[in-house]
């Protein structure tokens, strides 16, 4: 029996808001979390919840846009996302990709690298993750880990590092001139929050594994990675690939104003689509669907 098109609308309705409800749900136990409150202060919570979903849910449209411009264009983009730990990078990220197509927009989070990778070119291994026409790649961290960890922790050399300062801009010049559109965001956080971020990881069971050795140590060189981060922005904010800070100790504001400032850099139009039409099954008199056995079902403990 066929579903009727007013039918089969309700259930798409009702699909679309079951999987924004999922969605939503983990965001406000991110917002709201345990405790009490008074009633103003819920109300206000609600009204900005209200306000932060309505306007993430348009960024997130105009991403797709976007998304479908790079694609008719065959335009390359490469955006670079630096911070402190728990700065919330990876948030925005998220964000960023949870409605594209992850063929088209990739995250590239590399690892420490590996005996063979220390000693290849410093840049090679980002290099092989650079978008090719009609991709845009998000780096969650980068190749300014020298500027950053690696000199704090003293991973690399003084010659290396300031090797580093020489060839980085001469390489991001490289990329722009190769096409690519290159942008660079970097989110501050205070001392105060990053503290309370990691003790929210520390008592949150689905959270510690974001907290490694390294982020513990960071606490400690606050002051050297402060010092690290100044040099860093002053010697490598260029014209052709300028750095771009984004308040971040609230975290919500702080995506919808990287999204809001991403879009606002990149001069996408509206693509147009044809409408699609789904086309009807067909049928063979000779089909006969077999029975999947019992042992191959999953068990349904839900």
């Amino acid at each position: 029996m066929k579903t009727e098109p007013e039918d089969l609308y309700q259930q798409i309705h009702k699909d679309i808001l079951d999987n924004l409800d999922e969605e939503l749900e983990l965001e406000l136990e991110e917002t709201v979390g345990p405790g009490s409150g008074s009633a103003e202060s819920k109300d206000t919570d609600r009204d900005f919840r209200r306000t932060y979903f309505r306007e993430l849910f348009r960024l997130q449209t105009e991403l797709v846009k976007l998304q479908d411009w790079v694609v008719k264009t065959g335009k390359k983009i490469v955006i670079l996302f630096e911070g402190r730990d728990a700065a919330g990078k990876g948030g925005v990220i998220k964000r960023i990709s949870q409605r594209m197509n992850p063929r088209i927009c990739r995250v590239a989070a590399l690892p420490a690298p590996n005996n063979r990778e220390r000693t290849q070119w410093y840049f090679q291994r980002y290099v092989a993750h650079l978008p090719a026409a009609g991709e845009i790649v998000l780096f969650d961290r980068s190749w300014y880990n020298r500027a950053g960890v690696e000199r704090v922790m003293e991973f690399c050399t003084p010659e290396e590092y300031e090797q580093f300062f020489n060839d980085v801009p001469e390489f991001e010049k490289m990329l722009v001139r190769s096409g690519i559109q290159l942008m660079k965001y970097w989110f501050s956080i205070t001392d105060a929050e990053q503290e309370f971020r990691f003790h929210a990881r520390i008592q949150d069971p689905l959270k510690q594994w974001k907290l490694s050795p390294m982020d513990l140590q960071s606490r400690t060189r606050w002051e050297d990675y402060t010092k690290a981060k100044e040099i860093m922005l002053q010697r490598t904010s260029i014209p052709e690939a300028p750095w771009s800070v984004v308040h971040a100790v609230d975290k919500k504001k702080a995506r919808l104003n990287c999204i809001a400032h991403l879009l606002s850099q990149v001069p996408y139009e509206e693509v147009s689509h044809t409408p699609i039409t789904l086309p009807e099954r067909i049928h063979h008199a000779d089909y006969h669907r077999h029975d999947v056995p019992k042992e191959m079902w999953v068990p349904e403990a839900y």
